[in-house]
């Protein structure tokens, strides 16, 4: 009896021998010896549960720009100024004009000095002889344009003529027994700089002169030689109501007498901003 326990005690021993050594062999090759399935389990995430985490601290960054720095404030770039056309007044209608683009404009050619420069525009406002002396001019540049009454009032319209360094705009002139509203123009002429000139031609009130204080006209030069157009004391009138920075006599006497200038007929004309130019002088249009 003690035998047989010793024998199944011994096979016993032997077979826990066998299956620890077997283990160890798995476990050396990097394999598991499969045992005996256990009930699986599930497994459940942990219930997170209140902690006293602090929270993030804020950090601030430097960056290139935080460090003060002698950088100068860039200084805007001024605009480039035009500048002014230049006025010569030759005397009674007639004048000659230098734009700023050096571009030259004789209005009403007849009388005076000042012919010798080459034209780029003459400017006609109606057909009498004391206007239209345009051979005085002794040179004409080869793309020279001559815009008359006749092209200013094409299709019975008053037209207007956009030519770079100036725009031409046709407005009525006439209104009296020697001059056709049909067959006289007066001229605003607007320069690069933005200053605006306005030339009555040989006239009396027109229903334009109306609406010309909406303009804001610089200069207006207005006939009153009396005679053949309306006299100072209507020219005064006209240049109220026109209402231009400044007014300035011209046409002042009948072309047949002295140099169409009389410093007694230009002194009776009464306006804001009067100005009184003799032959030859100059007038910068600002």
């Amino acid at each position: 009896m003690i035998y047989a326990c010793m024998t199944i005690f011994m096979t016993a021993c032997g077979k826990e021998k066998t299956e620890t050594e077997a283990a160890a062999t798995s476990a050396a090759a990097g394999t598991l010896t499969p045992t005996a399935a256990a009930t699986p389990m599930t497994t459940e995430a942990p219930t997170p549960t209140a902690t006293n985490t602090p929270s993030p601290i804020a950090t601030f960054t430097p960056t290139a720009t935080s460090a003060p720095t002698n950088t100068p404030t860039p200084v805007p770039e001024e605009k480039e100024e035009i500048m002014a056309a230049k006025l010569l007044y030759q005397g009674h209608a007639s004048i000659r004009i230098t734009t700023a683009e050096g571009k030259t404009i004789y209005v009403d050619p007849f009388m005076g000095e000042g012919y010798d420069v080459p034209a780029d525009l003459i400017l006609i406002t109606h057909g009498h002889s004391d206007h239209t002396q345009t051979q005085l001019i002794k040179t004409k540049n080869p793309e020279c344009e001559t815009i008359t009454y006749k092209e200013a009032l094409k299709d019975g319209t008053h037209q207007s003529f956009d030519l770079g360094y100036v725009k031409v705009e046709t407005v009525e002139a006439g209104y009296n027994r020697n001059h056709n509203v049909k067959d006289c123009v007066g001229f605003i002429l607007t320069f690069s700089n933005g200053a605006t000139l306005y030339l009555s031609g040989d006239t009396s009130k027109t229903k334009d002169m109306d609406h010309m204080a909406e303009r804001e006209l610089d200069y207006a030069f207005l006939c009153c030689d009396g005679v053949y157009n309306m006299d100072t004391k209507e020219a005064s009138e006209c240049a109220e109501l026109i209402g231009a920075k400044h007014s300035i006599p011209y046409h002042m006497i009948p072309a047949n007498k002295g140099n169409g200038f009389d410093r007694k007929v230009a002194e009776s004309f009464n306006a804001n901003g009067r100005i009184i130019l003799e032959p030859g002088e100059e007038l910068d249009i600002e």
